[in-house]
């Protein structure tokens, strides 16, 4: 018998054209870093969000689900941090390629969002088995998707790894158990589109 879980998934994945069109209402516009309206502890811990790095004209491009990373201000310019495993396909694109954007989506995308955080694009095309649109970027060559209710766009201005014997609390090294520590990545955000919920004021 199938779980909810696995129902869902074949409900979604069966009727592209539902996917497809689920977002056709919801329209973005670009929204100044001073008007946006997004809770840092949540939109990346609860609610979940893309990163996609790569070239959208070149077809040459992956996506992962992300929970952890931070939005902040550093070197006077506005920023979001994410981390990326060295064994995840799409730690090569954020090596190679300068830009990246953050996707977050509407409620009714979790899961294909946790589809895409439970398969690998080495072994199958899981943007389009998950039922979501890449769309090209006003201003970076990262894609962005079509059902994505707010989208950052953002350039690569720092990379580094952890370095483990500056880890405080003894319980970081339990989430390596690996020792696949994550690279670390600060993208300035040139900018930022989404609907009208993420303006300050709405």
């Amino acid at each position: 018998m199938e779980t909810l879980k696995q129902e869902n998934l074949r409900f979604l994945f069966s009727n592209p054209k539902r996917s497809k069109h689920m977002n056709d209402k919801r329209s973005r516009e670009e929204i100044g870093i001073t008007e946006i309206k997004v809770n840092p502890f949540t939109q990346l811990s609860e609610s979940w969000m893309l990163l996609t790095a790569g070239d959208f004209e070149k077809d040459e491009f992956n996506t992962m689900t992300v929970a952890w990373g931070s939005f902040g201000t550093m070197w006077f310019k506005p920023f979001v941090m994410v981390v990326v495993r060295p064994h995840r396909y799409t730690c090569e694109f954020m090596e190679k390629y300068d830009t990246f954007t953050l996707s977050g989506f509407p409620s009714e995308y979790h899961t294909a969002l946790e589809y895409c955080g439970a398969h690998s694009g080495r072994e199958c095309d899981k943007i389009s088995e998950a039922g979501i649109t890449t769309q090209k970027s006003a201003n970076i060559a990262a894609p962005a998707f079509k059902e994505a209710e707010i989208v950052f766009e953002c350039r690569k201005n720092y990379f580094g790894d952890f370095e483990t014997q500056n880890f405080l609390d003894p319980k970081i090294e339990s989430y390596y158990p690996k020792k696949d520590y994550h690279k670390i990545y600060f993208g300035e955000v040139i900018a930022i589109y989404g609907t009208e919920k993420y303006r300050t004021g709405k």
